[in-house]
């Protein structure tokens, strides 16, 4: 079976499980391929995976170019990603019948459902990344439990066994905070507080690059003897700097799953991390393989971090998080759900909406930009904060 996975390589998350489910579904006979909308396969990683739309093309023509391609290529079926390309969600919509398509909901924002519920009738099945998305789904949204799914992404954690964490004998902590550096969800500008509580000898290592660097930077430069800066870190580095820190350090505001903790766990770097009901408290056990501190709270984060200069604390937990990791966030136990969804709906195809022609090509209400968009980030990030610590 071959299947398209809507997105464009890119660093971050969706790409990233592009990758694992590429490697998951393999041994299944199932091949995924990548399907973009770029200018250019020059400079795009795993360009020989997948296949590029020009995106100078008007979007009805974008899709009778996907539509084409899928076509001649002999795809069985699409994995459709919320909140990539307008397109390549509206697509669902005007796909061929004997196409199988999969959504995947990746975050637990409200604009993430509302995009979701405007193709829901128009997929095989739903998947979220974490349990909180598919019951948010289900209960807010309408969307039914039969056809709504939970599979966890995953990380490789095979090359770590065996692998010994870089001793430190220094006092202190060496924090880490791992991915993209923005305030609205990841929480970066609560990181100042953190140092604020802590005394000199705890350390704190930025590993990433995003458009509040700039602004992090002028917040940290206080404490610039006690901050390093890593810029953006390949894949293939990232279990380093895991190895040779502490503590992660995740103070986001919300997540779909959070990969970070799961790389972190898989690394034995310690994951200290915001309370997120159905998604952080599904990954990290708190107190057994990390820490979980509700949204906001640098202070009680600082009493965590201060806790975990105890070497014996520090060590159990570790290794503790290592075992969960390789218990239930494997690439291999993420592709064989995947395999077992592809195999049920290919034998019996739930109904779904009747395929719409691209030359009525329209884009549902869902998918246009809302009243929330426009929304000041403060009072956004104010009614994350006081959702979050009211529903754990």
């Amino acid at each position: 079976m071959k299947f398209a996975y809507c997105v464009t390589p890119h660093i971050g998350g969706t790409y990233t499980v592009f990758r694992h489910l590429r490697q998951g579904l393999a041994p299944h006979g199932i091949d995924v391929r990548w399907l973009g909308v770029g200018t250019s396969l020059a400079d795009m990683p795993d360009s020989e995976f997948g296949e590029s739309i020009d995106a100078a093309l008007p979007e009805e023509e974008q899709a009778e170019t996907m539509i084409q391609i899928l076509n001649a290529g002999g795809y069985d079926g699409v994995f459709i990603n919320v909140l990539t390309a307008r397109m390549q969600m509206n697509i669902a919509r005007y796909l061929p019948r004997h196409l199988l398509r999969v959504m995947i909901v990746h975050n637990i924002t409200p604009g993430t459902y509302v995009a979701a519920q405007a193709i829901r009738d128009n997929v095989h099945a739903t998947v979220g990344v974490s349990k909180r998305c598919r019951t948010d789904l289900i209960n807010l949204y309408h969307f039914l439990p039969k056809r709504t799914l939970t599979i966890e992404n995953a990380v490789d954690a095979r090359g770590m066994r065996g692998i010994e964490r870089m001793a430190s004998n220094r006092p202190g902590l060496r924090m880490v905070f791992l991915g993209r550096v923005e305030d609205a969800s990841k929480g970066v500008m609560l990181l100042p507080a953190l140092l604020d509580e802590l005394p000199r000898d705890f350390t704190l290592t930025i590993a990433g690059d995003g458009p509040d660097l700039p602004r992090l930077k002028t917040r940290l430069a206080r404490f610039a003897d006690r901050v390093t800066y890593l810029g953006f870190v390949a894949p293939e580095r990232i279990s380093t700097v895991l190895l040779n820190h502490d503590a992660l350090i995740m103070p986001s505001r919300f997540e779909g799953f959070g990969l970070t903790l799961v790389e972190a766990m898989a690394a034995g770097c310690v994951p200290v991390a915001t309370m997120l009901s159905g998604v952080t408290d599904t990954i990290v056990t708190h107190g057994q393989t990390g820490f979980l501190f509700p949204v906001g709270d640098m202070r009680r984060a600082a009493l965590i971090m201060a806790a975990l200069t105890e070497q014996t604390v520090r060590t159990r937990m570790s290794n503790a998080a290592r075992a969960a990791v390789l218990k239930d966030f494997t690439i291999e136990r993420m592709g064989q759900r995947y395999a077992e969804l592809i195999h049920t709906i290919k034998a019996s195809p739930p109904a779904i909406a009747p395929v719409l022609p691209v030359s009525e090509w329209s884009i549902p209400r869902g998918l246009r930009a809302g009243l929330r968009t426009y929304l000041p980030v403060p009072v956004k990030n104010w009614v994350r904060g006081w959702r979050e610590r009211h529903s754990a």
